[in-house]
């Protein structure tokens, strides 16, 4: 057997395809031509990304004594994002090409073509040009973004010309009003990021929890962005979610925390499965302005390696903020030091959407099977199995003489231990095929033997390796198997 990963852009479209036909990612409002950059989760994709978001909640809260969990309202008051900078610079800088009518964003058009620079083995231009691009960034001279951008000779992939107009500044933030009359009604934001409801909520937590620094809080939430140019699936959307922890340390003790959680955030991406040459870190070469320090986590996506995760040293800029505008401390009382001060903040950010894309790239999976005439294309989800939507296949191998009965008996004995479907419908090979084709790593086939011994075969979904085992023993040796468990040990080994 010979297993071929696709590493090429139209790989992405053979993902996309498959998404949709099994039951992972539909188009939002499809029936209405669809919403641009908004996308469901069908009934398989909500089982993946459920996983994911508790296997990182878990990974958070469990295995770390010191992170208690918050779920924060998406409304919050617009002062929020006065502290936070999102009101006066959450912006980016966008160009159109006059041609073909696109929109752009700038930065993106200059980070894309040191890219290719990079590809070419021109590492050091590629790292001059992300340089000039940031001192103009940091500078605010957006003419002279504009100028990069005609030096480099960039064009529009839809006109093929570099008829650019000026770079202006786009806010990101989408916008509504709350109230019930609309001349009362006061502004406020949808939030575009869910790290802000953490912060505000840090005394609380702190003193109700009896926390003491450092210590962490994890959410999991919605979030929503205006994106100029929303592209490769759901890579880059409009409403999007978050897996966010918030860190608060001791002031100078910040960098030796941000380092230690840049590797066990690592160690995470790796325990799901994901192979080593498909990740790697990329230090940030213009840092926000609440950072001290910045490391991406980036996962080598078929359009190439991109932003999955970030970690931020964030010194104390948020809870200074937020002191300041609301005119309310927001200070520990250290004991150990005898000692009031603001903590400074290391954060790990990590898009569930962009998790679950990665998981989905690296999980699909072409394979030739067989020899000569019998050479056929095997497709298959390689997920961990603690991941997978759908755990076991219960499969009796023909409808008549009780099989189907003892298949659904079987069925109901597993069923609230781990996810477990049922399935009769066509060949036995053919039923092998659909659960391949969602990543189910178990099918468990009921034939006239399990009649006589109660004994079934377990398919393994990569091997397609076959074993005998005791109907007594599956809740057992599957949930073994399948247990988010065997995740976790990695993470603390």
């Amino acid at each position: 057997m010979e297993n071929k990963k696709q590493d090429t852009a139209s790989a992405l479209k053979d993902i996309i395809s498959h998404a949709k036909e099994y039951g992972f990612v539909f188009p939002s409002s499809e029936i209405y031509d669809g919403l641009q950059a908004v996308y469901d989760y069908g009934q398989n994709g909500v089982e993946l990304k459920n996983n994911l978001k508790t296997v990182w909640y878990k990974a958070m809260t469990m295995l770390n004594d010191n992170v208690v969990g918050l779920d924060a309202a998406i409304f919050m008051h617009p002062l929020t994002w006065k502290a936070s900078g999102h009101v006066d610079s959450f912006n980016d800088p966008m160009i159109d090409n006059k041609d073909s009518k696109k929109r752009y964003r700038a930065d993106t058009l200059l980070e894309e073509r040191a890219a290719a620079l990079e590809e070419e083995g021109k590492e050091a231009e590629a790292k001059a040009l992300l340089q000039k691009m940031a001192k103009c960034l940091d500078a605010g001279d957006l003419e002279g973004v504009r100028q990069i951008i005609i030096d480099e000779n960039i064009k529009c992939p839809v006109s093929n010309t570099a008829n650019w107009t000026e770079v202006r500044q786009f806010n990101l933030m989408f916008s509504t009003q709350v109230g019930a009359v609309s001349e009362d009604a006061s502004l406020i934001y949808l939030r575009p990021e869910t790290a802000q409801g953490i912060f505000v909520n840090f005394l609380n937590v702190q003193k109700t929890g009896r926390m003491k620094v450092p210590f962490g809080i994890a959410q999991i939430g919605k979030a929503f962005r205006n994106e100029i140019v929303a592209r490769n699936f759901i890579f880059r959307m409009r409403e999007f979610e978050q897996m966010e922890m918030q860190f608060f340390v001791r002031p100078g003790t910040e960098m030796e925390w941000y380092s230690k959680w840049k590797e066990t955030r690592m160690k995470f991406h790796l325990a799901l499965g994901i192979p080593a040459t498909s990740l790697k870190f990329h230090d940030h070469d213009k840092l926000a302005h609440y950072a001290n320090a910045a490391v991406d986590i980036e996962y080598k996506f078929p359009f190439g390696f991109k932003e999955m995760e970030g970690i931020h040293s964030r010194t104390d800029f948020d809870l200074k903020a937020h002191q300041d505008l609301s005119r309310k401390k927001q200070q520990y009382f250290d004991p150990e030091i005898n000692e009031n001060y603001i903590p400074y903040v290391v954060e790990t950010s990590v898009g569930a959407d962009r998790l679950f894309l990665a998981i989905l790239c690296n999980a699909y999976t072409e394979e030739t099977v067989g020899e000569g005439d019998q050479e056929k294309q095997r497709v298959f989800l390689n997920f961990h199995p603690a991941l997978a939507p759908v755990k076991v296949a219960v499969l009796p191998l023909v409808k008549k003489d009780g099989l189907a009965e003892k298949a659904q008996e079987i069925t109901n004995s597993i069923k609230f231990a781990f996810n477990t479907t049922y399935d009769d419908g066509g060949a036995i090979g053919k039923r092998y095929t659909r659960q391949d084709l969602i990543g189910t790593p178990y099918c468990v086939v009921v034939d006239y033997q399990t009649m006589e011994d109660n004994t079934v075969t377990v398919r393994d979904r990569n091997t397609m390796t076959q074993e005998r085992i005791s109907i007594a023993d599956l809740k057992e040796k599957i949930g073994y198997a399948v247990s988010m468990e065997r995740i976790f040990e990695k993470l603390l080994s």
